[in-house]
């Protein structure tokens, strides 16, 4: 490069400066890595999100409330859609006639999602047990309602006569198990199913008989 003076003499060479140069980030291997993974990861949350919310199944609702110890009858459920159910273990709604007939382990409260934990077929008597039906009138229930798995004492009762039977000495007490309960249509009367041990059955069939049995609730189900 050249520069012309004014005085007429001959141009003179300027210094060239140097180009810049201009020096490249380096970009750590680490970094890069770290990048691409948090993309790849990115894409596949979205995609299980996606597919979470898509997969829809038809599974078993409580329609009404269920006792404990019922026996689940048709009318108790309902199918309902559920979307991204995944890890709640509901039952499908084909197996309906596999649960109908069961009966419930625990209180079912409608509007939730039926599991088999929440069923049972086991029968409600015990080894050594069997069962027994009470005709109680309304007054002798000691509860509003009894219900299955009801812990309850069966008391006797002194004779009507006074043939001796006037203290409380020799009363005798059974514990017993109820299984179910039953009020009788345009009848004060309910009968009581009972579960207890198979040596207390005579005695408690002969006080029965003799309308000599009081009914205490001692631990509700």
């Amino acid at each position: 490069m050249s520069v012309a003076t004014r005085d007429g003499t001959s141009p003179v060479d300027a210094p060239v400066a140097p180009p810049k140069v201009v020096r490249q980030r380096r970009v750590r291997p680490g970094l890069l890595g770290l990048a691409v993974l948090l993309i790849a990861l990115g894409g596949l949350g979205s995609a299980f999100a996606v597919t979470s919310v898509r997969a829809t199944g038809s599974y078993l609702a409580v329609a009404r409330s269920v006792e404990v110890g019922s026996v689940l009858g048709a009318d108790d459920l309902v199918s309902v859609q559920v979307a991204g159910g995944q890890g709640l273990d509901p039952v499908p709604a084909g197996r309906l006639a596999e649960v109908v007939g069961m009966r419930a382990a625990v209180a079912l409260a409608p509007g939730t999602l039926l599991t088999m934990a929440q069923l049972t077929d086991a029968p409600l008597l015990g080894p050594g047990q069997q069962q027994l039906a009470l005709g109680l009138r309304t007054a002798q229930v000691p509860a509003p309602k009894l219900r299955p798995g009801d812990q309850v004492l069966l008391v006797s009762t002194p004779r009507d006569d006074n043939s001796g039977g006037g203290s409380s000495t020799g009363t005798t007490r059974f514990t017993a198990t109820v299984t179910d309960a039953v009020s009788t249509d345009g009848r004060d009367e309910v009968v009581v199913y009972l579960a207890l041990a198979v040596r207390d059955v005579p005695a408690v069939v002969a006080l029965a008989a003799q309308d000599r049995i009081a009914v205490v609730l001692t631990k509700a189900a």
